[in-house]
């Protein structure tokens, strides 16, 4: 019989789907990896079940402990399904300008759930990331998951997201397309599609309020490019540690606001009659302001 033990064991494996009407004149198959067929409506879930698994094996979730992890819903989700299969509590803090529905749903599954003042500077105490790390400083036997610094994120698109996509498109994927946020999926994804193929072109796509394309372009960290912006779960006002140190090869496009969708009507033409060109929606196709570059 085929089974599933749990709802962990039905991440992964989603499907490319050809794009026909936005890319109807494109002289190039466009696809969408469309991973919001993950359990938790989101390619997040990869990477939350990983970093759990991590934690689990070097000894740093216990048994009954409790996960706590600033997330913008998507993370979220993830951990609080695995925390629910496999015994675990969750807290975790988001910002004022995340939708009600993640919060509700994250209630739903059975996290506590903070809500932080956005407007306000990563150090600054009452920040969602401050939060967080103060609880688990707070809180006996938790596990800060810090999916910023945490290289179990970017493993999990090195092991799981780059094969699929590679094995999906008999390995003539020419250009990847994904937001940026903490940075484990566009460069977990890049560093396993390069090492198939050098040639692979990687686009990070970033949002006007970000200080990423500044950061990666001059390698200045500049606080006066940061501004609120509507879009949520991807773009950032600091440099997490680790993720970026691995895309050296990327290009970084901002700035949009239509997240992954409106890439192949925005970014430069590919002539190549046979590219193949990747897209990440990181929860589902949802417009949150216009384009602009």
């Amino acid at each position: 019989m085929e089974i599933k033990n749990n709802i962990l064991e039905t991440i992964g494996n989603t499907p490319l789907i050809k794009l026909n009407k936005i890319t109807k004149d494109f002289p190039c198959i466009v696809a969408a990896k469309v991973d919001y067929f993950n359990p938790g409506n989101s390619i997040k879930d990869r990477m939350a079940v990983k970093m759990i698994e991590v934690a689990e094996k070097e000894g740093k979730l216990k048994p009954g402990g409790t996960i706590i992890e600033c997330t913008s819903g998507n993370t979220g989700m993830g951990l609080a399904l695995a925390a629910v299969v496999k015994g675990y509590k969750c807290i975790f803090t988001t910002t004022d300008k995340q939708s009600k529905e993640k919060m509700d749903i994250l209630k739903a599954v059975g996290a506590e759930v903070i809500v932080c003042p956005t407007n306000v500077e990563p150090e600054d105490p009452r920040s969602y990331y401050s939060v967080a790390r103060r609880l688990a400083k707070e809180i006996p036997n938790s596990f800060h998951s810090n999916q910023y610094d945490n290289l179990a994120n970017r493993l999990a698109h090195y092991e799981t997201t780059g094969p699929e996509i590679w094995n999906q498109t008999d390995g003539k994927i020419t250009h990847l397309v994904c937001t940026a946020g903490t940075g484990g999926t566009v460069t977990g994804t890049a560093m396993f599609l390069k090492e198939r193929n050098p040639n692979i072109q990687i686009w990070a796509i970033d949002v006007y309020g970000s200080l990423l394309t500044k950061y990666f372009r001059t390698g200045e960290v500049d606080m006066n490019e940061v501004h609120p912006y509507i879009s949520e779960g991807f773009g950032e006002d600091f440099v997490s540690n680790e993720p970026y140190t691995s895309m050296a090869h990327t290009c970084m496009l901002g700035f949009f606001s239509f997240k992954n969708m409106a890439v192949p009507v925005t970014v430069p033409p590919v002539p190549a009659v046979q590219t193949r060109c990747v897209i990440f929606p990181s929860v589902w196709f949802h417009i949150s302001g216009p384009v602009v570059s």
